[in-house]
């Protein structure tokens, strides 16, 4: 069985957020999809381990905000890399409550839903939420950021409490010695550099500036080692 085709299975990059007493978590997720026009439903797929799964399981309500296709990675990292159980992932970011009292992220999205859980799929190590969406807006006719746009483009990886992540079967010819980022998987390839952050394309590791950072999580460089 080739496990990878896999990867051709269509996805989108979202922010999945709730709230339950009082405390608000939102995340990426790509396993975002709708299941019935009438009533309008979605589901959303998330590992059990996340903080989000905790507040939307207390609570039965979620939003989604759907990231425009340039969303940066710094952005896509705060929401993805870290958890809410640590940090305020809210904090400089635009966003709003919604009538669910859910928060609703702003900042990069092209439009929004909110819903209210009517079931749910224990499927191991996530859940599959059901919800029937109270409210809906489109905010920006810009593209979607879709998952091929930000494996392919922004270079972007799949944490390993995502449903899509899949552990790599084969080694990669180097073209020089890639790193690895310890706290989010983010490798840094020479090849590609990280034109967004000031380094070139073909700088290797150690041209890299001293006091450049993860540009997903925002480590330092002593949290990298090199890739296997």
């Amino acid at each position: 069985m080739d496990i990878t085709a896999l990867y051709k299975v269509s996805y989108g990059m979202y922010v999945v957020s709730s709230k339950h007493e009082g405390k608000i978590s939102g995340q990426i997720a790509n396993t975002v999809f709708q299941i019935t026009a009438e009533p309008p439903t979605v589901a959303v797929s998330i590992n059990k381990q996340n903080y989000t799964h905790e507040l939307i399981s207390g609570s039965r309500v979620f939003t989604v905000s759907i990231l425009r296709e340039e969303t940066s990675m710094n952005f896509i990292g705060q929401f993805g890399f870290k958890s809410g159980r640590d940090t305020d992932k809210f904090a400089g970011v635009s966003h709003k409550t919604g009538v669910t009292g859910a928060p609703i992220v702003l900042d990069n999205a092209i439009g929004y839903l909110e819903a209210e859980v009517i079931d749910s799929l224990d499927v191991g190590t996530h859940t599959v939420f059901i919800g029937r969406l109270v409210d809906a807006q489109g905010l920006s006719a810009e593209d979607p950021m879709t998952y091929a746009y930000y494996h392919l483009v922004k270079r972007g990886k799949s944490p390993k409490a995502a449903p899509t992540y899949i552990k790599p079967v084969e080694k990669e010819e180097l073209f020089m010695e890639k790193y690895t980022c310890t706290l989010c998987g983010y490798v840094y390839d020479p090849k590609d550099g990280d034109p967004d952050n000031g380094v070139k394309p073909g700088t290797p590791w150690e041209q890299v500036p001293e006091d450049w950072v993860c540009p997903v999580c925002g480590a330092d460089k002593s949290a990298f080692e090199k890739s296997a």
